[in-house]
């Protein structure tokens, strides 16, 4: 068999905990909660430890954008269920953290446009579920739906969405019999910036965030985008613009996507060491107290020795003074 990935996904942050490649066709789907409504962001942060020890194939955050963590190759460890995970893709679905564990529409929508397009790939012609634990664990009479509460003791998916599955079965394999009525591939996105430098990406990231807007970096014609939802709807869109227009920053509606960009990476702090340029900041004296000529806090110099906080200072290789070491700014 050949697996491909859904291109319904936004965000991409693969985990290592998986047990490599399938052993099996993919024929099964189980559908599992995540008990949070957290975004796709947020879910690839769990998954990311290998002391997790956990992971799903795709996910659905609260706004309906949709994340991937493990290749549909691949075997996740989701369902308690090493038989069960080796045929059936496992979907996360943000929802409440307690009973019902009930999921928003747009999370809904997206998972029944994400399960459609599973089965079109992998050649599901048809959803078959059973309210019988014996016929679901076993695949009797076609079932292709199992939950994570056959195999261990949870209520996962939870009542919500345990419920809904005699709907999910009617509304994907009414898509399924038509064709292509599933989802229009235009994705509504809010962009709240652009910049060819990363850094000044960041920043608008972590701002607009810090502003209680689920946000995501993506790479496109050589810009670093930050960008809020992804909606099939256009009116959830401008809704959303709206939103973020209102809490003050300039944004407007784009169907451009891009790579998603990696905004996890850890900051290697550059120490002073000998040999490194560094400048004097303003108003710093000599390590004893002494006084310094004032031109010398306008150049940069080179550290010769360091000693704990006492590090001595040259230019053009002459002895300038000895400072310490939380004067000095490093020079990139």
């Amino acid at each position: 068999m050949e697996f491909t990935n859904s291109p319904l996904v936004t965000y991409t942050k693969l985990s290592p905990n998986h047990s490599g490649q399938r052993n099996h066709d993919i024929d099964t789907i189980t559908i599992h909660c995540v008990v949070g409504q957290c975004s796709v962001e947020v879910l690839g942060s769990i998954f990311a430890p290998e002391s997790r020890q956990a992971s799903s194939n795709y996910g659905v955050g609260y706004d309906g954008r949709i994340g991937m963590y493990v290749e549909e190759k691949n075997r996740s460890w989701c369902s308690s269920s090493a038989a069960n995970d080796h045929r059936a893709i496992t979907i996360e679905v943000a929802s409440d953290t307690t009973e019902p564990y009930a999921v928003n529409d747009k999370a809904f929508a997206a998972l029944l446009d994400l399960v459609t397009d599973i089965c079109k790939r992998n050649n599901i012609k048809k959803l078959v579920w059973s309210t019988k634990k014996t016929d679901r664990v076993n695949h009797k009479n076609g079932c292709n739906l199992t939950v994570h509460r056959d195999y261990a003791n949870k209520s996962c998916p939870g009542k919500y969405l345990y419920d809904r599955h005699n709907e999910i079965v009617a509304e994907v394999n009414k898509r399924l019999d038509a064709g292509e009525p599933e989802k229009s591939d235009v994705l509504y996105r809010v962009q709240v910036g652009a910049f060819k430098n990363k850094v000044y990406a960041d920043a608008q990231l972590k701002k607009v965030s810090e502003a209680g807007f689920d946000t995501y970096m993506v790479q496109i014609d050589g810009f670093y985008k930050i960008q809020t939802g992804a909606f099939s709807k256009k009116e959830n869109a401008d809704a959303m613009l709206e939103k973020v227009q209102a809490a003050g920053f300039n944004a407007f509606i784009t169907t451009k996507g891009g790579q998603a960009v990696s905004t996890a990476a850890p900051v290697v702090k550059k120490e002073i060491k000998v040999g490194s340029t560094v400048r004097l900041k303003k108003g710093a004296k000599t390590y004893t107290g002494g006084n310094l000529a004032s031109f010398v806090y306008n150049r940069d110099h080179k550290v010769k020795e360091i000693n704990v906080d006492r590090v001595v200072i040259t230019f053009n290789n002459i002895v300038v003074a000895a400072v310490k070491k939380s004067d000095l700014t490093l020079v990139e």
